[in-house]
């Protein structure tokens, strides 16, 4: 993925066109509620109905068939879960050999997915170093490339594939979009989103979760700058550091980045459930926790950190918010206590009334 933006976003383009009939056109969600409580229209591109529960299969896919038909016989990969997934069911789909290196705290949901979809399944620590580097033996030992979950041309540029189609879609209902907004984990996904947005004059925002911001941190330092992730509850957004690849594709072309406490996607999660009646994973009700808090339209790069106050002139902000839902596959139990500590405040709410 070299060349100018506009090579790379023809990249994006022909992933698109590949991918047709191999993945599912998402559908677009819209909530008056939500509309009501970003201040603008917002268009949820809902991937946790995608094959596999996310977005990931668009560039696992575009990635594993391409190895597939350069003759490879098997592929590894190391994620926190759904990168791993959609590469299992990649490479069964090609008829290749998949080892996946997760963490040892990886979410059971994912664990299972990924051993049905009939993946050798290996544990590594809990940082993305020490699964790289047991991805990496591995590759050494049996000859099979790595698809790595973001620092891949192909991977980005599949999944970049599902902003493509969102601004596609909106387009064609005449509402086109002025903002897109992409959870950050690794960064191939907001890298996909920039390049397909490229030209368009949309302004592509990430969203990290508090503590989990390399990205933020690295755009203000100029170079890519490490975190030592805190707990959260969006677990597929917690990387180390954002992808050299990535990094390079967004430092110029981000519009910025929405920095969310987990307060914040807990209550995005529940919009979600509650308003456009499907599930997402909190990584990826992070995208919806992060549109809710973009500044006014025209105000400055600079956001305010989490938990601020909201602007007066929501009014204001961009008229079209488009938002991609990421990912679904969350733990019953994870969604049980989100709802009950909604419950929870409800009651509160009741008794002080």
């Amino acid at each position: 993925m070299t060349g100018t933006v506009g090579q790379v976003r023809a990249d994006v383009e022909e992933a698109g066109r590949w991918l047709t009939r191999r993945v599912v056109r998402t559908p677009v969600l819209r909530s008056p509620v939500i509309d009501e409580l970003a201040g603008a229209r917002v268009l949820l591109k809902a991937e946790n109905l995608q094959h596999g529960g996310s977005y990931k299969m668009r560039g696992a896919l575009r990635a594993v068939g391409r190895l597939a038909m350069a003759g490879h016989t098997g592929v590894i990969a190391q994620s926190t879960g759904n990168h791993a997934v959609a590469v299992a069911l990649a490479a069964r789909q090609h008829g290749l050999a998949a080892t996946v290196v997760l963490p040892v705290d990886a979410a059971s949901t994912k664990v299972d997915r990924a051993r049905a979809a009939g993946a050798r399944v290996v544990f590594a620590g809990t940082s993305v170093e020490e699964r790289v580097a047991v991805a990496n033996g591995l590759s050494d030992e049996s000859g099979h490339p790595v698809v790595d979950a973001y620092d891949h041309p192909d991977v980005i540029a599949g999944q970049g594939t599902a902003s493509l189609e969102l601004i596609e879609d909106a387009e064609r209902a005449g509402t086109p979009l002025d903002a897109l907004v992409v959870p950050v984990g690794g960064g191939g996904g907001v890298a996909g989103a920039c390049l397909a947005a490229a030209g368009s004059g949309i302004e592509v925002y990430g969203v990290e979760p508090v503590g989990c911001d390399s990205l933020a941190r690295s755009l203000a330092a100029g170079v890519r700058v490490p975190v030592a992730p805190t707990p959260t509850i969006a677990d597929g957004l917690r990387p180390s550091c954002v992808g050299e690849l990535p990094f390079a594709i967004v430092r110029d072309t981000l519009r910025g980045v929405v920095r969310v406490d987990d307060d914040e996607i807990a209550a995005a999660f529940r919009l979600i459930l509650t308003e456009l009646k499907v599930l997402a994973e909190p990584s990826g009700a992070a995208g919806l926790a992060g549109a809710l808090r973009l500044p006014p339209a025209g105000a400055s790069r600079r956001l305010p950190p989490a938990g601020g106050g909201r602007s007066a002139s929501a009014i204001d902000r961009q008229r079209t918010v488009g938002v991609v839902l990421t990912g679904g596959n969350v733990e019953a139990a994870l969604v049980a206590r989100l709802m009950a500590s909604r419950s929870a405040d409800l009651a509160e709410e009741g008794v002080a009334a």
